[in-house]
Parts: structure tokens; sequence; C-alpha cells
């Protein structure tokens, strides 16, 4: 059980970026740094401004193609995700695809030791729960690190990913829930399940259904 928040930040200038990753870590356990909202040439110089926090911070460069917001080649994006980890954030969030694809790039992050968020998202639906453990089970082979992220068209959509956290490894840090409004519920209970944090914003939200960091601190205070 854990009351631990990481606060996501899309910011389109470093200037902006380090503002409000300093007003996250006053408040917060973590912070995502979503470097896709960058342009790219700007990612090496963020890197160098923040590095006084990388180990609270989990860095995370996703392509349109997986929701995000980098619109470069993908040999660019390895390029700059190979530079991320040599950097050594907390986490290195990489997409169960992308290292499902790329076993350069997996011996690579191995080389440089950097502790790896493997994730994987549904941007549509939530899946059977039969397909959401499978999945599991086959991203738990590039890291004990595992997020697994659907979206929520009904309160059972949440019940199934909530149930997830039943008879996961011991050593895995198992990070589940549901996007949009029936989803909710799964931000606040995923942290309560086992989830070593839960995502929030500094104010609007980066994802569909997410809390404030704000809103999930008192959430968080009335559980007590």
């Amino acid at each position: 059980m854990s009351n631990k928040t990481c606060v996501s930040i899309g910011a389109s200038s470093v200037t902006m970026l380090s503002t409000n990753l300093r007003k996250a870590l006053n408040k917060s356990d973590y912070a995502e740094l979503r470097l896709d909202f960058l342009n790219p040439t700007q990612i090496p110089y963020c890197l160098n401004v923040v590095r006084p926090h990388l180990r609270r911070c989990i860095c995370t460069l996703r392509p349109k193609s997986e929701g995000g917001k980098f619109e470069g080649t993908e040999t660019a994006r390895i390029s700059i995700l190979k530079l991320i980890a040599e950097f050594n954030p907390y986490l290195l969030d990489v997409e169960y695809n992308t290292l499902r694809k790329n076993k350069s790039l997996n011996q690579y992050l191995k080389r440089t030791r950097v502790n790896i968020l493997v994730s994987w998202h549904d941007f549509s639906k939530t899946p059977s729960e039969k397909l959401l453990r499978s999945m599991v089970k086959k991203m738990s082979r590039f890291s004990k690190n595992i997020k697994v992220v659907t979206t929520a068209r009904t309160i059972n959509d949440t019940f199934r990913i909530l149930n997830l956290y039943k008879g996961i490894p011991r050593r895995s840090n198992l990070i589940a829930f549901a996007m949009g409004d029936y989803g909710r519920m799964s931000r606040i209970l995923c942290a309560r399940l086992g989830s070593p944090f839960t995502y929030v914003s500094l104010g609007k939200p980066i994802a569909p259904g997410q809390f404030s960091l704000d809103e999930m601190t008192s959430i968080f205070r009335l559980q007590k």
C-alpha cells in the first residue's frame, strides 16, 4: 500500500519544464518528464538542466503511435532513448512494443543498467483479464517495473484492470489503472493495491481522468 504520487509534466520549453519540476518535487515523491513535448533538439540540454533531480524522475519519450507527441523517426527516438539512459534517471519508460521490436536497444539499456519501466497502453478499451495477464507476463521479460494502462468504458472495465494486482509476483512493481471518467477510481485504488505510485498532474490533466496533485493529496489524507 502506497500513498506516493508522480506528477506528469508536459512542457514545450526547457524553462517551463524545469520550473514545473521544482514545483512538483516540492510536494510529490516523483515526476514524470514527458520529453516528447519538447523539440527533440532541446532534450540533451534539458537533461543537463534537470540532472540534479533525475533520481526522482521517470523519463518518457512517447511517439505519436503510442499516444505521445514525438514526431521524429523511430531511429532518432531510439538514439534519444539511449542518451536518456546514460543520464540514469529513476526510471526510463519504454514501450513494450519498442523493446519487443528492438533487441539492440534492449541490450544497450541493459549495459547502462538503467531501470526500465516497460509500458503498454490501450487507448480504446480494456481487454479481457486473460489478455491483460498474458501481457503482464510478456512485459516481465524486460523489467520487473511494469505499467499497464487501458481505457475504461464501464465500471466493470475498472474492476478488470484492478484485478491484475491479485496474484502478481512478489518482486514485480506493477502500475495498472484505467484512463477516462470511469477509470478515475482506479487511479486512487491502484496505490492502495500495490502500485508504487499513482500519476497526477500539477493542474490541467496530461491524460484523461487524471487527478491533480492537490486533489490526490486530499484524497490520501481522507483515507488515513
